[in-house]
């Protein structure tokens, strides 16, 4: 071995860039540069990595029109739109219900109750809890009108529709006792029941609710119902006091609005509430003791007469006080789908009709008032009278009378009455006259006062308009119409001195505050003088206690009793025309102190005597009883006057 050292092998070092302006091409017979990036033959491949700079621009980009939606959607949520979303939000989130006013009560003079209010349920139901989607059915309003209308007594088919209505609220029965309520609740529990044990039972009355109301109720039933009226679905007085008053019984209605999510009240979101304020209490002047005694005493007789109807008015002659108002037929205000519509009103205040003779009692006030004559004064009536077109007669036919003007009204004498009237002035026309002022100071072609819903005042024509055979028939009774309270009325008149007191039905009222305010005093007018209404006093007496009176059945044992009979053709309000009859009595007592007015009329009597002593007669007699009893009103123990009824010629 040499020892000489073997020559290094060169090792190539890092390649150096080359310069640019040093690069040398390649000469002839060269080989070609090796490309770039491209590995020699038999060196490992290099695999080198994209760039990621395109695709995070590319998602950046994406995310930031992502965010910029969201930025516009949020602002035209919260700044363009928000008042239209929160609106949404807060008829959705937020319930409103009407809180009823709890409805004042009708009671008698002494606190009985006439109409009053109970606990009741307003069963309503929100629409958006029977949809598909809620209940995962697709017949659920027919399902729960299936199962609420037995209960409800609603048509199916009417539920179905009130069910699928739009919105969160409906009302699907009014009033309903806590009973009606308490099965539907026992229903629905027994619905959430089975559906633990079966999944497919659906709880198809979820959405159905109740709210706190009132019913009214009238204890008595069908009493009084013709003054008392009835409420109507809405809650609103649709007849009689209910509807004269309503604005004094409704109250004024709350509101109730509270966060509900479910159908159920969010107790954490609090609520705003707006009490209801009660209606105040009515008192009547009615008696309800005395009030029956007439009600049944006149359904019994257009019972027996077989007649249309009849009506008894009770008043206190003092006050004017109404002590009772009965009609027949009536009617039950707790239970208006059996009334028959006929019968719901007040006919006592609400039919005319032509008074006949129970009248006469003003003619006699005018001719005495106007000192024409005196009860004794003697008056020829012959069996028949011809004056204008028209040959008039009595009710029978009789020989020439020789009467006293007191013997003309306790005989009821259309005759001897013509030619009584015929001297309140020097012709007939100023006799007319005189008359109609009479007549209208009693109140007779006028309201009465009552102020009540549908009351007529009447037909009567001025003097000047009436007919030629008007003039004689009105003094006794025909050609002008009335109706019962101013018959009534005018008898109160006579038996107060003369001076008219207006009727009245309100004694007064009790607001929520419990302080009672009276009714305002009644206007007072004097008709006649002191003198005029005792004499014409006396002279209903004898129409009851003279032998030769015709209202001998109205007598009372022990009581001095003044009345008046009267049998009126009467006009049929079907065709307008003449037919059947109106019997009447009307009167007082006792006579010589008198306190209680009593009358009666019935319409068309079909079976048995239509003359007004005969039928109604007896229901005075039996009401009058009973008035007097009740009220204590003793017997003065007086001896009647025993006017002359006839004289020897």
């Amino acid at each position: 071995m040499s020892d000489r050292e073997p020559p290094r092998r060169r090792v190539p070092g890092p390649a150096r860039p080359a310069r640019p302006g040093n690069q040398r091409r390649p000469g002839p017979g060269a080989r070609p540069a090796r490309r770039p990036g491209r590995p020699r033959s038999g060196a490992p491949r290099l695999i080198r990595l994209g760039s990621p700079r395109p695709r995070l621009r590319l998602v950046g980009l994406a995310l930031t029109l992502v965010m910029v939606a969201f930025v516009v959607r949020l602002l035209q949520v919260q700044a363009v739109d928000a008042s239209t979303y929160a609106a949404k939000a807060e008829r959705n989130r937020y319930v409103g219900y009407v809180l009823a006013a709890e409805r004042g009560g009708i009671t008698d003079r002494s606190g009985v109750a006439l109409a009053t209010s109970v606990d009741a349920y307003d069963i309503t139901a929100d629409p958006t809890m029977f949809t598909s989607k809620q209940l995962k059915v697709g017949d659920g309003p027919e399902q729960a009108a299936a199962l609420l209308a037995p209960i409800l007594g609603q048509d199916q088919e009417t539920l179905t529709k009130k069910l699928k209505t739009k919105g969160q609220y409906v009302m699907l029965a009014r009033r309903q006792t806590p009973q009606v309520w308490k099965q539907i609740k026992d229903l629905r529990t027994a619905l959430v029941a089975k559906g633990k044990t079966d999944p497919s039972t659906v709880n198809v009355l979820a959405g159905v609710f109740s709210v706190s109301s009132s019913k009214r109720v009238y204890p008595n039933g069908d009493l009084a119902a013709g003054i008392l009226g009835w409420v109507n679905d809405e809650g609103k007085g649709g007849g009689g006091v209910e509807q004269q008053l309503n604005g004094l019984l409704a109250g004024k209605d709350g509101k109730i609005r509270y966060a509900q999510s479910g159908g159920r009240q969010v107790p954490t979101a609090g609520s705003t509430e707006t009490p209801a304020v009660p209606g105040s209490d009515v008192e009547l002047t009615i008696d309800r003791d005395i009030q029956w005694a007439a009600q049944n005493a006149i359904t019994d007789q257009v019972k027996e007469s077989k007649a249309d109807r009849g009506y008894v008015v009770v008043q206190d002659t003092r006050t004017g006080e109404v002590l009772a108002m009965a009609n027949s037929p009536g009617f039950d205000p707790n239970d208006l789908s059996q009334a028959n519509s006929a019968a719901m009103g007040n006919a006592a205040l609400q039919d005319a009709y032509e008074p006949g003779s129970t009248a006469k009692v003003m003619s006699m006030a005018a001719v005495l008032e106007e000192d024409a004559a005196t009860p004794l004064t003697h008056v020829v009536v012959p069996n028949r009278l011809h004056r204008g077109d028209r040959l008039f007669k009595d009710d029978i036919d009789h020989p020439t009378w020789y009467l006293t003007l007191n013997g003309v009204l306790a005989k009821s004498s259309n005759i001897g009455t013509i030619l009584a009237t015929g001297q309140l002035g020097k012709t007939q026309k100023q006799a007319n006259q005189v008359l109609y002022s009479y007549l209208r100071k009693f109140g007779i072609g006028g309201y009465t006062g009552l102020d009540f819903p549908g009351e007529t005042k009447g037909i009567l024509a001025p003097a000047d308009k009436w007919s030629t055979s008007q003039q004689y028939t009105i003094p006794f009774g025909q050609g002008v119409s009335i109706n019962a309270m101013q018959a009534a009325s005018v008898y109160s008149t006579i038996a107060n001195g003369g001076v008219r007191v207006e009727p009245t039905l309100v004694r007064g009222t009790k607001g929520p505050d419990g302080r009672f305010d009276p009714a305002a005093k009644p206007k007072k007018t004097r008709v006649v003088s002191a003198k005029t209404a005792k004499t014409l006093a006396q002279m209903l007496e004898s129409v009851v206690d003279d032998e030769e009176g015709t209202g001998t059945k109205a007598r009372i044992p022990g009581y001095r009793v003044a009345g008046k009979t009267g049998t009126a053709n009467r006009v049929d309000p079907a065709t307008g025309k003449y037919h059947g009859y109106t019997s009447s009595f009307a009167g007082f007592a006792p006579a010589d102190k008198p306190r209680i007015t009593v009358y009666c009329a019935i319409q068309n009597a079909t079976t048995g005597s239509y003359f007004g002593g005969q039928i109604c007669g007896p229901v005075y007699k039996q009401v009058m009883e009973f008035a007097l009893k009740t009220l204590q009103i003793p017997p003065t123990g007086a001896k009647a006057a025993k006017l002359p009824v006839s004289y020897r010629p």
